[in-house]
């Protein structure tokens, strides 16, 4: 029976139903709007139409018609509108130009605050959560430089470099975007409550995540990518070598973005990452003029960062790409792999090893699988 939510549902809203299925990724998402049409479309469709769209399993076929997204939608607009929040959605005109650009794109995102324009003119700073004194003083020193210069500064709004990013950006009093591993109505860090009015004041709090959605090991990697999609460049600032900091910086790389590296004490563990960025290739980043350099050409001479896949991902097979896409949310074991893409067991095995030969992915104790962190190709 159609209910008034349907006779009502517009292709906006369907977005947003849709994105609130916690099976359906962006991944899985764009798959199933372009195999079935619409979003509205998918909401409507049976079990049988939608196990048809490449990639979509029949598991992930029954949690979307078995879910109710009518009373949830409902729910979810009401706080909307309560707490003043903003939506876009991808393919909006105020949807971020750069975010676009990146492979599986957030299809929504929730806004506190506002997105703006200038926002296009966008640098990451991330690094440690343990951040030492001269940690904190270069992340501060460098964004509020920046920030000084109309550039925008993303972060993720994490203790340590993170938050003194975002604060030297708004001492500049310049804009500053967080992004969140957990909904916006979430404070996480709990002790950021007065950072996030803050942000939100000169600039913006962005999720992809439900309002209410808590933090989880698993978002914090998706968030990653949406940090340095919105930027043209990550700049990492004190990392160890299993930093996220570094996740962030093997997400620039595949979406054709700038890496920079800030140099630290040869002693200190949570230099390892930075000063292996520099010998693959990152920029010695010694203050915001080394930035500056790279970026300012791009944006004097209108230069568009393009859609073009990494030419790895490119060249896989349907198969394959499964696999990739199912690791966005962080390291799977084989049996995890199995159950999220379906793929039986014996072809599970023969497509991790071609992809371990292809340096797409590698092997963690405990026989689990992640995505590599590649190096950044050398600079000519």
């Amino acid at each position: 029976m159609m209910t008034d939510t349907d006779r009502h549902l517009t292709e906006h809203h369907a977005w947003l139903a849709l994105g609130l299925i916690p099976e359906v990724g962006a991944a899985t998402f764009h798959r199933l709007v372009q195999g079935i049409g619409s979003a509205k479309a998918v909401l409507k469709a049976n079990v049988e139409a939608l196990e048809q769209v490449p990639g979509i399993s029949r598991k992930i076929a029954q949690a979307i018609t078995s879910f109710p997204w009518r009373d949830t939608l409902e729910r979810e607009l009401r706080v909307i509108e309560t707490r003043g929040l903003g939506l876009t959605r991808f393919g909006d005109e105020g949807y971020p130009e750069l975010l676009a650009a990146i492979y599986s794109p957030p299809p929504i995102l929730y806004l506190r605050g506002a997105m703006k324009p200038e926002d296009r003119m966008a640098i990451a700073i991330v690094g440690s959560r343990q951040a030492s004194p001269y940690g904190d003083a270069m992340a501060e020193q460098i964004s509020g430089e920046l920030a000084d210069r109309g550039v925008t500064i993303v972060s993720g709004m994490a203790r340590g470099i993170d938050a003194a990013a975002h604060r030297g950006a708004m001492r500049a009093q310049g804009r500053t975007i967080a992004v969140l591993g957990c909904g916006l109505g979430v404070t996480y860090p709990p002790e950021h409550v007065e950072l996030a009015d803050q942000i939100a004041a000169q600039g913006a709090l962005v999720s992809e995540f439900p309002i209410f959605t808590p933090p989880k090991p698993s978002h914090f990697p998706r968030r990653n990518r949406i940090i340095s999609g919105l930027a043209r460049g990550v700049v990492v600032i004190e990392a160890g070598l299993n930093s996220g900091a570094l996740i962030t910086a093997n997400y620039a790389l595949e979406q054709g973005r700038e890496v920079f590296a800030v140099p630290g004490q040869v002693t200190s563990r949570f230099s390892l990452g930075c000063h292996q960025l520099i010998k693959a290739g990152a920029k010695l980043t010694e203050g915001w003029e080394d930035i500056w350099e790279e970026i300012e050409p791009q944006v004097a001479s209108g230069a568009r960062i393009g859609r073009d896949p990494a030419p790895e991902r490119s060249a896989l097979e349907q198969e394959e790409t499964l696999i990739v896409d199912a690791l966005e949310a962080g390291p799977m074991q084989i049996d995890d792999l199995i159950d999220r893409t379906q793929l039986p067991a014996g072809q599970m095995a023969s497509l991790l090893l071609s992809l371990l030969l292809k340096g797409i992915i590698e092997e963690l104790p405990g026989k689990s699988f992640a995505k590599r962190l590649r190096p950044v190709k050398n600079r000519v």
